[in-house]
């Protein structure tokens, strides 16, 4: 199922749903929040390096 709506594509929707449910874990446990943090710095830095 693939459906854009001015830039608005399944991609985005997984993202969006992602980024939601890891702020979630993030408040409610604050130790795994912040390994996400630096899990997702180590990404940002890799795909950064990597183009």
């Amino acid at each position: 199922m693939e459906f854009n709506v001015n830039g608005f594509d399944t991609r985005t929707a997984v993202l969006l749903l992602a980024g939601a449910g890891g702020t979630y874990i993030a408040f409610q446990h604050p130790a795994v929040g912040v390994a996400l943090l630096v899990g997702l710095a180590v990404v940002g830095l890799l795909h950064t390096l990597m183009r």
